[in-house]
């Protein structure tokens, strides 16, 4: 078939429309025949198909569908879109989709719905929520946001409301290596990895979940600059058939290979001593830990041969200061997160590549790349803020316990909610808001969810489908979806200031609102109205640059504005050239460098090999060290999860588009392990153990270690809301047991299985 634009947008309407499937109430098939309208001239706005958020182009085309590019002003995003970002106009208008408010009429998690108006909606939350407020008190309701940009004016609304208890996806995803960066820097850092010569991987698969600029940059240093990729991960990922090496590690012992580099770092002298005397505390107490841990004792552990375990290191050293240990995502989630994350960074500490090409760097946002050149370079926004938010005594549920510490104030441990709800621990809660966030594919046990779910007084739910959390809402609030709504100006800083803007470029179908505007009206149900004093975005985003319309109106046009030389405080090149850009900027170093200004804001002003401050609320932990995990039987094997292309974690699989383009998940089996089992390829197999059960079927591969088999997350959902996506695949939150790992708080996302065929 010819491929061209009346093809694609006549096959696009087709994969929409092509499910027979029962109407849903509340959806776009219930309302009848559609259209689309809205700008035809392109808009500048940020794309919100996965988590990075990358700045798009999009207009609507013969009022029949939306193209969707990428912003050619971000330049480090490739001026490109994912698989995920083109298919976003097919969750546009998908019939399934819901564009009107509902309200349960049956039991919880039955699927039966009733339409009804706002109003109503409002009405129903308020006299709910009041009422659990008054009988149990404000911090029994918790409210849970998917991380970004409208998570603040839901976590607004809790504070508003009185609740401590917020929470983001945290806990499931990035909150182990944000913890260690927060324990070690004293903040976030960022990676430089379009300029690495020599990248050490553990399992952050940068092919598969994708993110455009980072993803971008490794494959320009590997495809143009020649950078080394080593990866350690159970499987043959993407991104370990892109690698040079690719070592099956043992899952869960990412951590055991990451001390043994730190080893060989320290024992053969490749450390950079000047850098560690300079800028590191704990040192010492870090060198004696690591000595015991040899790549000899690393291999009995992980299996990665100690001869190449010492080649790497040296060969990472060499490349040093442009190398890099990729710190996140994925690798093997146990439950020594926090140790595992802090290793891969003391490996990049040890080499000297903080704020170095290459390596890592933190970002710099208007208000210290200003004091840097000496002049205002990039304006700096205004954060809106409201006196006299109520006092709240109440303690966040996951911070009775000290050592989550460092977890930030509105992340927490997301499924610390199971155990206040089940066993009042520490008290107990009575109700759950909820915006587009899916705990019964993002936490583990989902059994366990069930029974929260039920348990809960009430619960309300935000979302663009029902998912199979808002499957057991009361009350279902229809999001508009990203092309529909307007949001605030948003920081993306990174060696220079940055910031870019979300636009609506389609008019919205049906009787859908941006979340910022429901958490708005229903504060007003609440009798809390006076703590959202804003008329409308409009109002936010001019507050933001403090009433300058002609930057307002720059940001907007261009989508995206960066500012200034790009800076990494240690590179010389760098600063030569910033301070040749700006006449009055800070003097640098006698080395032509702002050495001198590096800091950190931990205890000892200084990066922290060994912590005092952790030692003290997590005793053991103050030094990084190995322990053993148990994550499987002896007679099990072990269950790992990743991310595809394709999808995003669990929130994509009902995208028409993206459904047609992958709907189940086959469990990836060596074919050693489906020979003892007399298993093939396309068998239909059960994959159990004491958490729960789930029929898939086999993809017998020898790109997976003989102990371990894999499945791509997010698949096998289970409520019939989702048609698309119901009963295709395995449920992988159904395998894993409900384990919160120390400090971090994350939860654990390997355990052990056993396989059967059916």
């Amino acid at each position: 078939m010819k491929l061209d634009r009346r093809t694609f947008i006549k096959g696009a309407g087709a994969g929409t429309a092509g499910c027979m499937l029962a109407t849903l109430p509340g959806s776009i098939a219930a309302l009848g025949k559609t259209s689309i309208s809205g700008s035809e001239q392109s808009i500048a706005s940020i794309c919100e198909m996965c988590s990075t958020r990358c700045p798009i182009s999009a207009r609507v085309v013969d009022g029949k569908n939306v193209s969707i590019l990428g912003n050619k002003q971000a330049k480090s995003f490739g001026g490109a879109v994912c698989a995920r970002g083109g298919a976003g106009h097919s969750q546009l208008y998908d019939k399934q989709r819901i564009v009107k408010p509902l309200k349960r009429v049956g039991e919880r998690g039955e699927g039966n719905w009733q339409e009804i108006e706002w109003d109503e909606a409002y009405a129903t939350i308020a006299e709910n929520l009041n009422r659990i407020k008054a009988q149990h008190g404000a911090q029994s309701v918790a409210f849970s946001s998917k991380s970004g940009s409208l998570s603040g004016h839901l976590f607004h609304l809790a504070k508003a409301f009185g609740s401590p208890n917020t929470f983001t996806h945290a806990s499931t995803c990035p909150a182990g290596y944000v913890v260690a960066a927060k324990a070690m820097f004293g903040g976030k850092i960022k990676r430089d990895l379009g300029n690495s010569k020599y990248i050490i991987n553990f399992g952050h698969n940068l092919y598969e979940g994708i993110n455009m600029s980072e993803t971008r940059g490794m494959m320009n240093a590997q495809m143009e600059k020649g950078a080394k990729l080593v990866v350690f991960e159970p499987r043959f990922s993407i991104v370990a058939d892109k690698a040079d090496e690719w070592y099956a590690i043992k899952p869960g012992t990412d951590v055991a290979v990451a001390l043994a580099i730190c080893h060989v770092l320290i024992n053969d002298d490749l450390y950079d001593r000047e850098f560690v005397a300079r800028y590191v505390e704990g040192f010492a107490e870090f060198a004696k830990e690591v000595k015991a841990y040899t790549p000899e004792w690393a291999e009995s552990v992980s299996d990665v041969p100690a001869e190449d375990i010492r080649r790497i290191s040296h060969e990472y050293a060499a490349a040093a200061p442009h190398a890099v240990v990729d710190f996140g995502h994925r690798a093997s989630f146990t439950t020594e997160e926090f140790e595992m994350r802090r290793a891969l960074y003391a490996a990049n500490v040890l080499i000297g590549n903080i704020e170095r090409k290459g390596g890592l760097y933190f970002g710099k946002k208007a208000s210290k790349y200003n004091k840097f050149a000496g002049e205002k370079v990039a304006p700096t926004l205004a954060k809106p803020g409201v006196d006299n938010m109520p006092k709240i005594d109440a303690k966040r549920i996951d911070m009775v316990d000290e050592q989550f510490s460092l977890l930030w104030s509105s992340g927490g441990v997301y499924q610390s909610i199971l155990d206040a709800t089940l066993s009042a621990q520490p008290y107990q809660l009575h109700a759950w808001v909820m915006s587009r966030t899916n705990p019964m594919q993002t936490m583990t046990d989902r059994a366990r969810i069930v029974e929260t779910m039920k348990k809960l007084d009430f619960v309300v739910a935000c979302d663009i489908y029902i998912s199979e959390g808002a499957a057991y809402a009361d009350i279902f609030l229809p999001e508009s979806t990203y092309l529909e709504r307007d949001e605030e100006i948003v920081d993306k800083s990174g060696k220079s200031p940055a910031y870019y803007v979300r636009q609506q470029v389609v008019d919205v179908i049906g009787d859908t609102k941006p979340s910022w505007q429901i958490w708005k009206e229903l504060a007003d149900s609440l009798a809390l109205g006076e703590y959202f004093p804003w008329q409308n975005m409009d109002t936010l985003r001019l507050f933001q640059v403090d009433k300058d319309t002609r930057l307002l109106a720059d940001i907007k046009q261009r989508g995206w504005l960066s500012y200034g030389k790009p800076l990494m405080l240690r590179e010389t090149s760098m600063v030569k050239d910033f301070v040749a850009q700006y006449p009055n900027a800070i003097e640098p170093d006698a080395d032509e460098t702002y050495a001198s200004r590096l800091s950190f804001k931990t205890p000892s002003g200084k990066i922290e090999l060994s912590s005092k401050k952790v030692e003290g609320f997590a005793p053991g932990r103050g030094v990084i060290k190995y322990r053993e995990v148990a994550l499987k039987k002896a007679d099990e094997l072990f269950f790992i999860q990743g991310k595809v292309a394709v999808h995003t974690n669990a929130a994509t699989q009902n995208v028409p588009m993206l459904a047609n383009l992958m709907s189940d998940n086959a469990v990836w089996i060596d074919p050693v392990t489906a020979g003892l089992f007399n298993i093939s390829s396309g068998d239909k197999i059960r994959i159990y153990n004491a958490t729960g059960s789930e029929e898939g079927h086999a993809l017998v591969t020898p790109g997976i270690r003989p102990d371990t088999v894999f499945a791509y997350m997010g698949c096998g959902s289970k409520n019939k809301e989702l048609a698309r996506a119901t009963g295709k695949g395995v449920h992988c939150g159904n395998l894993l047991p409900h384990v919160t790992s120390p400090v971090t708080g994350m939860n654990l996302h390997t355990t052990g299985v056993k396989i059967a065929k059916l």
